[in-house]
């Protein structure tokens, strides 16, 4: 393998970089006004959390993650190690009278006394942290939008709403104080908002580009922003190929960290995008700033200070988009101010937070090439590696079922990151939706560990055909696990494979005790050993965790909380849904949850189901299926649902057919995984049988194109 010292491919824009640092906000970049009026009108402490961003959380948990350097680490200590068998329910509130819908992936906050936290429908609940009485509640009158966590400032309490809404509350009624429509620097509204003196920092996502945007907390008055693609006259413009910087994406998904100290806001922008899609580059030539990147930011005017690009020209939807951790550690005998990046790539790039240089290292490897992508020819890589791995790898069908996690479907073409695509499929990992994609991480004072969780995803790349993003396989396994990584070194300390996913918003707490938790996709919160990953005890919540545990103290008593609301990531409607907000103690009497239908770990094809004895046990290939009039499709198809049906349902011992119409122009067929019970070829106008003599859901996917794929639920 062939590398490149990194300081060598960017030394250029680092200097011009440098030269307009300051002139950036000239450039209309960053726009900036300081605030002057009155302070807010509640009556609760005007900034919870510490300006310093590396104190633990103690008797507060103040912001999502805990401090602003987003280590999700507490000072707290009375759940130890030996006693954490004991920890249980202290109480349990159902904030929305008992929902089993919808979709949350909002963690909560503590502030003197009182946890707030955002349900699936967007509603704002403070409950008492010792009670589990709800204080009061914000009905959400802007309709129902995906949020990520509230800030606490000033005596009040900012959330959003629908129509790029800012909305301010006051911390001891829930009365609104004021709402400000935030227009022209794209969709406000899913990521947790930031507070910190007398300012509000906030991203904007799900449109064209994206922005970084600081509001003022007294009023929302627009203060500075920060555009994720630059226009003509700013820095890093002329990395975008004409005006595809309009439709660049760069959106930031994920909440800053902020540097006081240092009078910084580190904001992660995510993949980039164009006119053809996130999976198609050859309209944008160039590095494509500020997409993939880390960009850090003047606090109090927005003004570019230093970037770092973790995947140049991307066209793999392999943001790493996260929020970063800061730390300080020792490197070569030297105390390093680090920032802690990286994410869906599966690796972590350890920066220098005062000036984005990378003490451990990083080289621009060499990368496969595809001329019409307009691909960049070297990627980022830490000389230390990733903490999971990078390639795809073939088992042959008929030997052990799942196998390896990284295990390819067969058909298809495949090769390790980066490797690029055109018009034919090729797989690849971790992909969208893989790697730690948007967990929240969490820094231990007491292990000196970095720890996040993470999933295995498969996922199919193609100019068309596979999605905006790419495609997760039907038939593939999501799972997942913990991994440890010192950040003195870069190098793994541990890791723990997980039967699921742990990829999105499944935040990790740690605790003085080396006490760490998570939660699970199945409803399962879990206390770790930080030192190894030993499991020691686990609670049933209810509804899948795609939140951040948090611990906070009440007179001498230890809690922790979590709220269990479930989402569709990446598990769609078998993830199980539900509005429990928990929080524990030892020696707490409330019973588990009862236990529900766990997560369909094996990706389903999305047809209806279908009794075969209404389609005589037959299954057209590369034909769509219309399940709610029984009719085939007509003409030859290559879609992923090209089986008709897709989603066949047979008792056992049904032999089933599988028929090449004669009016297809190709051979057809049928490769049945991972079992390896047949690999069927027909050309037209031929048929096959298999006779199922066992329960199951067997996958199978077309010998012709890969992507048409069904399933046969044998029962």
């Amino acid at each position: 393998m062939t590398t490149v010292e990194r300081r060598n491919v960017i030394k250029g824009a680092a200097a011009t970089a440098a030269g307009l640092a300051l002139a950036q906000g000239a450039a209309g970049q960053a726009q900036a006004q300081t605030p002057t009026g009155p302070q807010g009108t509640g009556r609760g402490t005007a900034n919870p959390c510490s300006d310093d961003p590396l104190a633990p959380a103690d008797e507060n948990f103040p912001k999502v993650g805990g401090n602003y350097g987003n280590q999700n680490y507490s000072r707290l200590g009375a759940i130890t190690l030996g006693n954490v068998k004991r920890l249980g329910g202290a109480w349990v509130n159902r904030v929305e009278g008992g929902d089993t819908g919808g979709n949350s992936q909002s963690s909560g906050v503590f502030v003197d006394g009182t946890l707030f936290v955002e349900s699936s429908f967007g509603n704002v609940h403070a409950v008492d942290g010792r009670t589990g009485v709800t204080k009061w509640t914000y009905t959400q009158t802007r309709g129902t939008l995906t949020r990520r966590g509230v800030a606490v400032g000033q005596g009040l309490v900012f959330t959003h709403g629908g129509g790029n809404h800012v909305i301010a509350l006051d911390q001891e009624t829930g009365a609104v104080v004021w709402e400000r429509q935030v227009s022209g620097y794209g969709n406000i509204g899913k990521v947790a908002i930031t507070y910190h003196d007398g300012l509000l920092h906030c991203g904007t996502t799900d449109g064209s580009r994206g922005a970084a945007v600081a509001l003022r907390a007294d009023n929302g008055d627009h203060v500075w922003h920060f555009w994720g693609t630059p226009e003509p006259g700013e820095f890093g413009n002329d990395t975008w190929e004409g005006d595809t910087w309009q439709q660049g994406g760069a959106t930031p998904w994920m909440h800053p960290a902020i540097d006081p100290g240092l009078g910084l806001v580190y904001w992660t922008f995510g993949n980039a995008r164009g006119a053809l899609g996130a999976q198609d580059g050859s309209d944008r030539d160039g590095q494509n700033l500020f997409a993939n990147s880390i960009v850090a930011l003047d606090l109090k005017t927005g003004a570019y200070r230093w970037h770092f690009q973790s995947v140049h020209h991307d066209i793999w939807d392999l943001d790493n988009v996260m929020a970063p951790v800061l730390l300080d550690t020792k490197i070569k005998g030297r105390t390093r101010k680090l920032v802690v990046y990286g994410s869906k790539t599966g690796t972590y790039f350890m920066l220098d937070r005062r000036d984005g240089t990378a003490p451990l290292g990083i080289d621009e490897v060499r990368v496969p090439q595809e001329i019409r992508q307009k691909t960049w020819p070297t990627q980022p890589m830490p000389r230390q590696g990733g903490w999971m791995t990078h390639e795809v790898v073939w088992q042959p069908l008929g030997t052990a079922v799942p196998g390896a996690r990284n295990r390819a479907v067969p058909g298809y073409r495949f090769g390790p990151l980066f490797t690029p695509h055109w018009d034919d499929p090729v797989l690849t990992m971790p992909g969208q939706g893989g790697g730690a994609d948007w967990s929240a991480q969490s820094y231990s004072h007491k292990t000196g560990l970095v720890y996040t969780g993470y999933g295995y995803a498969l996922v199919s790349h193609a100019r068309s055909g596979e999605g905006n993003v790419g495609r997760r396989l039907p038939g593939s396994y999501l799972t997942g696990g913990i991994v440890a990584v010192d950040p003195s070194t870069n190098e793994v300390a541990w890791r723990k494979l997980m039967p699921y996913s742990l990829a999105h918003g499944n935040g990790i707490l740690n605790t003085a005790s080396g006490v760490m938790f998570i939660g699970q996709p199945d409803g399962h919160l879990l206390a770790l050993d930080a030192r190894d990953g030993k499991e020691l005890w686990r609670f049933q919540t209810g509804a899948a965790i795609s939140s951040s545990p948090l611990t906070y103290e009440i007179d001498g008593v230890q809690y922790v909380a979590v709220f269990a609301g479930g989402t569709g990531l990446p598990y769609g409607n078998s993830a199980p849904r539900g509005d429990f907000l928990w929080a524990f103690r030892l020696g707490g009497t409330v019973p588990e949850a009862e236990t529900p239908e766990p997560p369909e770990v094996r990706r389903p094809v999305t047809g209806t189901p279908v009794e075969g004895g209404g389609v005589h046990n037959t299954v057209i290939l590369a034909r769509t299926y219309n399940a709610a009039t029984g009719t085939v499709g007509t003409t030859e198809s290559t879609a992923e649902n090209a089986m008709a049906p897709n989603y066949l349902r047979v008792p056992v011992g049904t032999t089933v057919t599988f028929t090449n119409p004669a009016d297809n122009a190709h051979t057809h067929g049928a490769t049945q995984f991972f079992e390896g019970l047949f690999d069927l070829r027909l050309a037209p106008g031929e048929s096959a049988t298999h006779t199922f003599t066992a329960k199951g859901a067997y996958y199978f996917n077309d010998t012709y194109h890969p992507r048409p794929t069904g399933m046969i639920e044998v029962y």
